[in-house]
């Protein structure tokens, strides 16, 4: 009996130090307050007219963003994530707004407006395509790809924005041990291949987790939050019948 019970509160305690080893590890206070970041009185105006359809609450939520996390933010557009996630993540995190060159004009002046005057002091803007992303090994807590992964079927003007392959051995590589990858974009029938991306702007869920798990990347979940029954997934999603209203997939992969 003694011996049961040296045995079984050795066991708690090594469980314990296991338990406070990971929190202390994690290094992060809590779950981020997105809330606040979306209420921030220095937060543009029209940002928030966006937000019913694209729910960034919800999603961020689901995707588990805490305070103090640093995060690489793909095809960060015109910064409506970066916004959120900068004052979400707080002084102690970082965001690393990546955009690919090949993007540039789609974007206008959106990201020097975000940076200007360092409003955003945790975040720092990196021109690469998605096969090199010029980030460090193991340093990046969450990859966030939102309405993105599609683009490695464009080519605009005859331009590569990177491999495919490439792309997504690179965020295997930036992520550190139990860093996650967040995964979302316009939803294309299933079984459709990477020209999806090229003609209609879209992407087949299948194919992104392919990739993601051919990388090393483990499925977390996925949530239907962003899903539209109503959208065929066939047309474009600059077609005016269903511009803003598409169907779109979120999935959540682990290194």
């Amino acid at each position: 009996m003694k011996t049961f019970k040296q045995s079984l509160l050795k066991l708690l305690a090594n469980a314990s130090l296991i338990t406070l080893t990971m929190a202390s590890a994690s290094g992060f206070a809590a779950e981020a307050n997105v809330a606040a970041a979306l209420a921030h009185p220095d937060r543009p105006s029209e940002d928030a007219t966006s937000d019913a359809a694209r729910k960034p609450a919800q999603v961020l939520a689901f995707a588990g963003l805490n305070t103090g996390m640093h995060v690489l933010e793909l095809e960060a557009g015109g910064g409506y994530y970066t916004e959120i996630l900068s004052r979400a993540v707080g002084a102690s995190g970082s965001v690393i707004l990546q955009h690919a060159p090949g993007l540039m004009g789609f974007v206008g002046d959106g990201i020097d407006i975000r940076t200007a005057g360092n409003r955003l002091p945790n975040v720092t803007v990196s021109i690469s395509n998605f096969d090199a992303l010029d980030v460090a090994d193991n340093s990046i807590d969450m990859v966030t790809w939102i309405l993105g992964p599609h683009e490695l079927g464009f080519a605009p003007d005859d331009v590569s924005l990177g491999d495919p392959v490439g792309a997504f051995r690179e965020i295997a590589r930036v992520l550190k041990p139990g860093g996650v990858l967040l995964a979302s974009d316009h939803l294309a029938p299933d079984g459709s291949g990477l020209e999806a991306g090229g003609t209609l702007h879209r992407i087949a869920e299948s194919w992104v987790t392919k990739m993601a798990t051919d990388a090393g990347l483990t499925v977390v979940g996925s949530s239907d939050l962003l899903k539209n029954p109503a959208d065929p997934l066939t047309a474009s999603v600059f077609s005016p019948d269903i511009r803003g209203n598409t169907s779109q997939f979120i999935v959540l992969y682990r290194k």
